[in-house]
């Protein structure tokens, strides 16, 4: 039967990507925090960012491989409005390959960096991971 061999020609073969780099961003605006209660300055957000420094710990799987964070960046605004644009902060940070001769195989074959000279007044800059 022509439907069982493309079957059995399909069973358990994977194609996978070796190894891929992913950049998100993610925004709190603190309007809507405080409409749900969410506490931007306590507990909710330290849950928060301990939530993304252990995102797929518990969730691996074949997909996703062993997908896990390797960065986190946080632009800190004094004023709720924000002090500088988005685009403009994450501008200065910089992912580039440390070897483009060969495919990526791990995190180490980047560089990420963040150019924190000269920051809009306060704008302040922490490393998560």
């Amino acid at each position: 039967n022509e439907k069982d061999l493309e079957k059995e020609r399909t069973i358990g073969r994977k194609f996978t990507v070796p190894y891929g780099l992913y950049r998100i961003h993610g925004y709190i605006n603190p309007h809507l925090a405080a409409q749900t209660g969410f506490d931007s300055n306590g507990s909710d957000l330290e849950l928060f960012w301990t939530a993304l420094t252990q995102l797929f710990e518990t969730d691996r799987s074949a997909a996703r491989g062993e997908m896990s964070p390797q960065a986190l960046i946080v632009f800190r605004h004094e004023s709720s409005l924000g002090n500088a644009p988005a685009n403009k902060l994450l501008d200065r940070v910089s992912i580039v390959r440390t070897d483009d001769s060969r495919p990526a195989r791990s995190f180490a074959d980047y560089r990420v960096s963040v150019d924190d000279l000269n920051l809009p007044e306060g704008v302040g800059i922490e490393r998560k991971i």
